[in-house]
């Protein structure tokens, strides 16, 4: 079977060694037909975070077709069009049964404790690949993504995942239609947020210095940044410290800031600033199962998250893909299978 394993920082080959996987009692087997790279993949790329072995399978914005179900599966069936959840809770400890299944110190991180999906073939828990809603498949389109009229593209449902975390973090801050947000950052994560943002009837107004970034999140419904104070609501999406700190100095009284991307280093913050301007600080961790994952299916075809991609290459064509992504003004997806060859 083949896959696209990293077998050192920085370069990854295409194998065709791979065992094939198996269906457990409550798993499926998915085709894998393509997966979205996010910056958890390039830090993996770049071994800035650790992965368990060498080889190691990378990936984990998967979707495909169901290929077998196991003994104890009754409602997934071969053939069915998944996307697949790839964070699986163990759903019984005390954070997963108070519904916060993103903080389970438990689950398996497809792609970093757990090898990836960037493979022909993956066993998933069947509760973690949901079902794409009928009608709404892709059939033999190539990684261009051109949709025949009314369907979802492949890059649509590449980026599942990366949207499903970001309209968590929309849902978890509270935003209404008619607020004013600042986005900080115009990178996937920031890209989605200004959609998503968008279609609620909010005001994403993006901060981004690469100007196709700032184009292509203009083009998904965000205002340029004009300089303005008064945000009601901030999200920090890049990850880069220096740019928090500004961004906060933004927001109105009584704001809350939301922080989704990730970084080391201490919050440029004091209790001061927060009690003062009574700000409310939170962080926005994935998403929670099923819920969130769910909602995204079901808002799919209107949402349309695939315009954030903007490359696509074949598996054989993985290291590129991965080596090139940072400096892309979209995302990159990878197709798999004879679509996508």
């Amino acid at each position: 079977m083949r896959a696209a394993v990293l077998v050192a920082p920085g370069r990854i080959e295409t194998v065709d060694d791979r065992p094939e996987p198996s269906a457990g009692p409550g798993d499926v087997v998915v085709a894998v037909e393509g997966v979205g790279l996010c910056g958890t993949d390039l830090a993996v790329f770049h071994g800035r975070r650790e992965v368990p072995a060498y080889p190691w399978v990378m990936g984990h914005e998967g979707f495909g077709r169901v290929a077998a179900v196991g003994t104890d599966v009754t409602d997934r069936q071969v053939g069915q069009r998944v996307v697949i959840e790839p964070n699986y809770a163990c759903l019984t400890c005390a954070d997963c049964l108070t519904g916060r299944t993103s903080a389970c110190p438990h689950r398996a991180i497809v792609g970093l404790n757990s090898p990836g999906v960037l493979a022909e073939r993956v066993a998933v828990p069947a509760a973690f690949a949901h079902p794409v809603p009928g009608g709404l498949g892709v059939e033999g389109e190539g990684i261009a993504g051109r949709p025949a009229p009314g369907d979802l593209t492949p890059a649509d449902l590449a980026c599942v995942e990366p949207y499903t975390v970001a309209r968590a973090a929309v849902r978890r801050s509270g935003v209404t239609p008619g607020d004013r947000c600042l986005v900080v950052g115009a990178g996937a994560q920031g890209l989605l947020l200004c959609l998503i943002l968008a279609r609620l009837g909010a005001v994403p107004v993006v901060t981004e210095p690469h100007p196709r970034r700032l184009e292509r999140a203009v083009g998904l419904g965000a205002v340029a940044d004009d300089g303005r104070t008064g945000f009601t609501y901030v999200f920090e999406t890049s990850g880069h410290g220096p740019a928090l700190r500004p961004a906060v100095d933004r927001a109105a009284p009584g704001a809350t800031v939301v922080l989704v991307g990730l970084n080391a280093e201490p919050l440029p913050l004091t209790t001061d600033d927060v009690v003062r301007r009574q700000l409310t600080v939170r962080g926005s961790m994935i998403y929670d199962h099923p819920g969130d994952f769910a909602g995204t299916v079901t808002e799919l075809p209107a949402a349309r998250p695939g315009r954030v991609i903007e490359a696509g290459f074949p598996l054989t064509e993985a290291q590129e893909a991965f080596s090139g992504a940072a400096a892309r003004a979209g995302k990159t997806w990878i197709g798999i299978g004879s679509d996508h060859a």
